[in-house]
This record gives structure tokens, sequence and C-alpha cells, in this order.
């Protein structure tokens, strides 16, 4: 498989995740979303929740739908949103909150690693 074409498939499965988990903000998820809104956002815990689920949506769709020269700048914005929410990550985790079947300290403490992962991916899947 050529190397564009992995990449091209590396970002259309991150846009559709983060529609995805989007979409789940805005529904059935939206309570597990709650427990990583960290106390000093200064906005209801269940707004900050709906409008990161709508920015999730915007932000998959655009890395979808990217051509061209707009990949990167697209690629760029994901790796910014996932490194602005990552503070939510550390606050389930610093609080013990329970959600996504994230119970334990070792749970919590190993998601943190992920984070990076998706920076990574956003950054490499819109790149040349």
């Amino acid at each position: 498989m050529e190397r564009e074409t992995i990449r091209n498939a590396a970002r259309i499965v991150l846009g559709a995740s983060l529609v995805f988990a989007g979409i789940s903000h805005l529904t059935f998820a939206r309570k597990e979303f709650q427990a990583q809104v960290p106390d000093w956002v200064p906005v209801k815990k269940d707004d900050t929740v709906i409008w990161s689920g709508v920015a999730e949506i915007t932000l998959g769709a655009s890395l979808m739908l990217a051509q061209g020269k707009h990949k990167k700048t697209i690629g760029n914005i994901a790796s910014a949103f996932f490194t602005a929410v990552f503070p939510g990550n550390i606050s389930q985790y610093t609080h013990h909150r329970n959600a996504f079947g994230l119970n334990t300290n070792r749970k919590r403490f190993a998601r943190l690693f992920f984070q990076p992962l998706l920076i990574a991916w956003a950054l490499k899947s819109t790149r040349k």
C-alpha cells in the first residue's frame, strides 16, 4: 500500500472516531464525559461537554473531508485540540473519577499515555 493511501486512511479513521466521540458527547455518554471536565473550567460541565462534542464533530468531519494544503492545517488544529483537552484526562486521574471503565488509578494513569499518540496521529496522518 502506498504511504499516501495509508496516511489518508489513518486521517479518515481519526476523523470518523472524532465524529463518533462528538456524537457520544451529545447523547449516550454525556455523563461519562462530565467526569473529565476539570473543576476549574468556568463553564457548566454539561455545557463544556456539549461544546466539546460539537467541536469534535466539526473537527472530525474536517479531517475526513480535508483536501490538499488544508490537511496540514486541520492536522495542526486537531493536534491543538487533543492538547487542549488533555487537562481533562489529568483531572479525571487526579480526582479519581470513574468513567469509561477507567475505575482504577492504574487505568486512569495508563490512559494519559494515549493523548500523545492522538496528537502524533493527527500530525502524521496530515503530512506528506
